[in-house]
C-alpha cells in the first residue's frame, strides 16, 4: 500500500510540474496569418483563360480580324483573353523574317503588323461589351537590341564580362538583351507602361513573361499601383509560392504539365500526380491559382502538338486539367484540333478547317460548361479542395472528390493503356450522381466496381 501511495504522490508531483496554460495564452501570438494580401477580382472566380497569338490567330493576323472571332469564343465559354505581346518587334538580331513577339522594341506602342492603337482599343472595348476581360503579355526581363532605351539609357542594361549588352545567360535568346533591375529608371519605365495600358485602354491585367527573372518587389509594387486604377488579374510565368502573396493571382504549374506528359508517355502512373497535388495542398496558399495547362505557345512550338505530347491520353488529361484544382487554359487552335507546331518567328496561321470534325473542341466547350455549373470546381479559394478517393487500383486510377455545399464532383481517371475495373475502398464518394458525358444517373458505392476503358475517365456531379 505504501508503494502504491508513493507512486500516486509521485505522479501528482509530475503532473503539477507540467504547467496548465489557458487556451487563449496558447493561441495568443500564434494565430495563423494569411500572407496573401491581394484580392482576386470577382470575375476570376470560375474564369477560363484563352491565349491569342494575334499573328497566327487569323489569316489576316490583325486585331480587327481577331475581334470578329469574339462571338465564337463567347460560345466556347472562355472568359479571360490573354494576348501575346502586342508591341513592335525588334529588327536587330531578329530571328526569322518576322521575329519573336517577346523581343519588344517599344513598350508604349503596338506592332503595325497587328493594326493601330485604335484597332487595339476597339478590340478591348468589343471584348468588354461581350463579357470578356483582356490581359496583355508583358515582357519585363528584356528588350529588343534596337529598343530606344539601349541608346538613351545604356546603363539600364546588364553587361557581359566585356562590358557589352547581353541576352539572358544560358538560353539561346540572342534576339534580346537583359534589363538591369537595380536601375530605378527601368522600374519606372516598365511599370509606367503597365499603368498606361490599364489606364488608357482598359486592359484588365497581365501575363508576366519569365516573371521569376524580375525582382518580386517590382511585381508587388506594380500590383499595388494597378489596383488604384482598376481591379486587375495577374498571371506570372513562375512557379514559386511567394509570388502569390502580393503580386500574382495565378502562376504556372509546370510540375503538373510535365507530370501529365510523362504519364501519357508511360513514364509514370496515376500515383505520379501525388507529389504535385500533395505539395499544392500543403505548400501553396489556399488562394493561389495554378495554371494547369495542356498547351501554350511555348509547348506547342518547342515541345510538340497536343497529339505529340499526349496521344490517346489527351481527353483524360484535359478533363483533369479542367476539373482538378487548377486554372485551365485554352491555347488558340486547341478547339480546332490544331495538328501543327505553329512557327514562332514566321506567319503561320491556324488552319481552322481542322475543327469541322474535331470532337475535342466539343469536349473543351462541355468541360467549361461543367466547371461553371459546379461551384466545387471554382478557382482558388472559391473552389473545393481535392480529397483522395481510395481504390484498389491506385497505380492505374487517380480518384478524388471535390465538395462544396450541396455540390460534389467525383473524378476517376484511368491513366493507363489498358481497361480497368476499379473498386472504391472508401465511402468518401458514396452517392447518386449525374455523369458528365452522357447525363445519365450513376451510383458510386464502397465495394462496387466501376469499369473504365484505356485512358478513360468518369466525371460525376451531384449539383442541383
Amino acid at each position: 500500500m505504501r508503494k502504491i501511495l508513493a507512486g500516486l504522490a509521485g505522479a501528482a508531483l509530475i503532473a503539477s510540474a507540467s504547467p496548465v496554460v489557458a487556451k487563449e495564452t496558447v493561441t495568443t501570438g500564434w494565430e495563423p496569418r494569411d500572407k496573401v494580401i491581394i484580392t482576386h477580382p470577382e470575375w476570376s472566380r470560375d474564369a477560363v483563360l484563352y491565349q491569342i497569338n494575334t499573328r497566327q490567330f487569323t489569316a489576316e493576323g490583325t486585331f480587327k480580324a481577331a475581334q470578329a472571332q469574339l462571338p465564337r469564343l463567347k460560345a466556347l465559354g472562355v472568359d479571360v483573353l490573354w494576348l501575346m505581346p502586342i508591341h513592335p518587334i525588334g529588327k536587330e538580331n531578329r530571328k526569322g523574317s518576322l521575329g519573336s513577339p517577346y523581343s519588344v522594341q517599344d513598350y508604349y506602342a503596338v506592332n503595325p503588323e497587328f493594326g493601330t492603337k485604335e484597332d487595339f482599343r476597339a478590340f478591348v472595348q468589343a471584348a468588354h461589351a461581350q463579357g470578356f476581360h483582356v490581359i496583355l503579355d508583358l515582357v519585363a526581363n528584356h528588350t529588343a537590341w534596337d529598343n530606344a532605351l539601349a541608346k538613351q539609357h545604356p546603363d539600364w542594361y546588364e553587361k557581359d564580362w566585356k562590358g557589352n549588352f547581353r541576352p539572358t545567360p544560358w538560353w539561346d535568346w540572342s534576339d534580346i538583351i537583359d534589363l538591369d533591375w537595380s536601375q530605378p529608371g527601368v522600374r519606372a519605365h516598365v511599370g509606367g507602361a503597365m499603368e498606361y495600358w490599364v489606364r488608357e485602354f482598359g486592359v484588365d491585367g497581365y501575363r508576366a513573361d519569365v516573371a521569376g527573372y524580375v525582382p518580386l518587389d517590382f511585381w508587388e509594387t506594380a500590383r499595388e499601383r494597378l489596383e488604384k486604377i482598376r481591379p486587375v488579374f495577374m498571371l506570372g510565368e513562375v512557379q514559386q509560392t511567394a509570388y502569390h502573396f502580393a503580386a500574382f493571382d495565378a502562376t504556372y504549374a509546370w510540375d503538373w504539365h510535365n507530370t501529365s506528359k510523362n504519364v501519357a508517355h508511360g513514364q509514370g502512373d496515376a500515383t505520379s500526380f501525388y507529389g504535385y497535388y500533395a505539395e499544392n495542398e500543403s505548400l501553396w496558399p489556399r488562394k493561389a491559382m495554378r495554371l494547369t495547362y495542356i498547351e501554350n505557345h511555348d509547348s506547342n512550338a518547342w515541345e510538340g502538338t497536343m497529339a505529340e505530347n499526349y496521344g490517346p491520353a489527351l481527353d483524360a488529361m484535359t478533363a483533369l486539367a479542367f476539373t482538378g484544382e487548377g486554372l485551365p487554359l485554352v491555347h488558340n487552335g486547341m478547339e480546332a484540333c490544331n495538328a501543327k507546331r505553329l512557327a514562332f518567328f514566321e506567319k503561320d496561321p491556324i488552319d481552322w478547317s481542322q475543327g469541322e470534325d474535331c470532337t475535342y473542341g466539343t469536349l473543351l466547350k462541355d468541360l467549361i460548361a461543367f466547371r461553371k455549373a459546379n461551384p466545387a470546381l471554382a478557382n482558388g479559394q472559391w473552389g473545393a479542395v481535392m480529397q483522395k478517393l481510395e481504390t484498389d487500383k491506385p497505380q492505374q486510377v487517380l480518384a478524388w472528390t471535390r465538395a462544396k455545399g450541396d455540390d460534389k464532383v467525383v473524378g476517376l481517371f484511368n491513366f493507363s493503356d489498358r481497361p480497368v475495373s476499379v473498386t472504391p475502398t472508401s465511402a468518401l464518394a458514396d452517392g447518386s450522381y449525374t455523369e458528365f458525358a452522357s447525363g445519365e444517373p450513376v451510383t458510386i458505392a464502397k465495394g462496387t466496381a466501376v469499369a473504365l476503358p484505356a485512358w478513360g475517365y468518369l466525371l460525376l456531379s451531384s449539383g442541383k
